[in-house]
């Protein structure tokens, strides 16, 4: 089955305000309902230099999202989520590897660095992704560090 949606990709200041709040609608539908962790999802990290939001949309509807940071010595995927109604059909996956593929072509010697709550650490690993480090706790959900390293 093909499954038929756009892609897209811009800073925040670029984009339309609805696109805007139906992508942040989809994580706070995820993170903050769903996950039931009460925490401030708009942090500021969206607007800095060099942060790109990604998307899957189809027909207006908002299906899945993720964001790119710029840190001093690396790029960091988060905030990654797809709608209740969209999963199961792949189109994480592609945004993982658009996403990917992004922060090398930003900056293709520097690791990418994302914090996989612990039970999504093998389909992270499905993206060159490693665990370093201890496990950890964020908004009583179990994460691991994860290290995708320079090619």
């Amino acid at each position: 089955m093909t499954v038929a949606y756009t892609v897209r990709r811009a800073e925040v200041r670029e984009m339309d305000p609805l696109v805007l709040y139906r992508l942040l609608q989809v994580r706070i539908d995820v993170f903050v309902v769903e996950q039931r962790a009460a925490y401030a999802d708009i942090d500021g990290r969206d607007a800095e230099p060099g942060a790109e939001l990604l998307w899957a949309e189809d027909g207006g509807e908002l299906l899945a999202t993720l964001r790119i940071l710029q840190e001093p010595d690396a790029s960091r995927i988060g905030r990654v989520a797809t709608a209740r109604s969209a999963r199961g059909r792949g189109i994480a996956a592609d945004l993982m590897r658009r996403a990917v593929e992004r922060c090398l072509e930003m900056r293709p010697t520097a690791p990418i660095l994302l914090d996989a709550q612990s039970h999504l650490v093998d389909w992270y690993a499905r993206f060159g992704f490693v665990v370093e480090g201890e496990p950890f706790v964020e908004d009583e959900i179990p994460h691991r560090r994860m290290r995708r390293p320079v090619p």
